[in-house]
């Protein structure tokens, strides 16, 4: 397994790839840094090229890939390359992914808040626009209790098995749930029909039974022992994120459909905005895509 793990020297980033290798065979896994050196925030007409400011970021950006490495290796993971560029770090990390082929990338996230996440940040900007699996964290935790959140699609069940084929779910509690969107909720004239909200209800637990059974039949086929499946109620990131809370969860697991940029601008996601909301770290498994007919598999 070949990972991009991307780091500014802070805290955060390296309790990203702690946090992360306790879910992965560090053995079979290569890791290469990238340090991004970032002076996108410089004004245009600033003059930076051979200036003593850019020798001092290009001396930082040595210094943390060598502590980076060191780092790596005592974890156990094999030191792949270590990546220095210069230029805005998002485009940076999202060249380097296109430019080599990475089995997932793992970054930290600083949980920024209110008004600073229109203001946009590194991991969610890369968990956007990258179409392979993103590992972010933004705390140490345990690593030890991990949660599935299935929709019941296919996408989201190819999406659980692919995350059980790359983690290590040894000697870990393992969490199943899907959640059932109340009909109270819906802005529709329907709603006020006591028949049609029955009938919805019962069609939600026949597809919110068939879902938790089919999970559980896929972590049946690993002979993985889950701990506790459970169906909620309620919008379903908000759900997820209670029952991440209520049970210290350490790791969620979700699907997520690659976009366009116009859809990405437009549309909001579970996961985007479980990934913005919560403490636990979060494991997006982008759906792969079919070029043949070029659509989300």
């Amino acid at each position: 397994m070949k990972i991009l793990f991307c780091t500014d020297g802070s805290q955060i980033s390296y309790n990203a790839l702690y946090n992360f290798s306790h879910w992965i065979k560090k053995e079979e896994t290569t890791v290469d840094a990238i340090c991004v050196i970032d002076w996108s925030f410089l004004p245009d007409e600033t003059v930076i090229e051979g200036t003593e400011f850019v020798n001092s970021c290009r001396n930082v950006a040595d210094g943390i890939l060598e502590y980076t490495e060191k780092e790596i290796k005592s974890i156990g993971f094999i030191m792949g390359q270590k990546i220095k560029l210069c230029g805005a770090a998002i485009e940076s990390i999202l060249d380097q992914l296109e430019s080599e082929k990475y089995d997932l990338v793992v970054l930290g996230s600083h949980g920024k808040k209110g008004i600073q996440i229109w203001l946009g940040s590194v991991s969610r900007e890369v968990l956007e626009a990258s179409q392979i699996p993103t590992y972010i964290s933004k705390s140490p935790n345990n690593s030890k209790n991990i949660l599935f959140a299935t929709d019941g699609s296919k996408d989201s069940l190819d999406a659980a098995e692919r995350a059980v084929n790359m983690l290590n779910l040894q000697d870990k509690n393992i969490y199943a749930c899907t959640v059932t969107e109340n009909p109270d909720l819906l802005f529709l004239e329907g709603t006020l029909d006591a028949n049609w909200m029955m009938a919805i209800r019962t069609q939600q637990q026949i597809y919110s039974d068939n879902a938790i059974k089919t999970i559980l039949a896929l972590f049946d086929k690993y002979k993985i022992e889950v701990k506790q499946s459970q169906i909620l109620e309620g919008i379903p990131a908000q759900s997820i994120m209670n029952f991440a809370k209520e049970k210290n969860i350490d790791l969620i697991v979700t699907g997520s459909k690659i976009k366009t940029k116009m859809q990405r601008f437009l549309l909001d996601s579970v996961s985007k905005r479980v990934v913005e909301n919560t403490k636990s770290d979060v494991f997006v498994i982008k759906n792969k895509i079919d070029e043949k007919n070029n659509t989300n598999k």
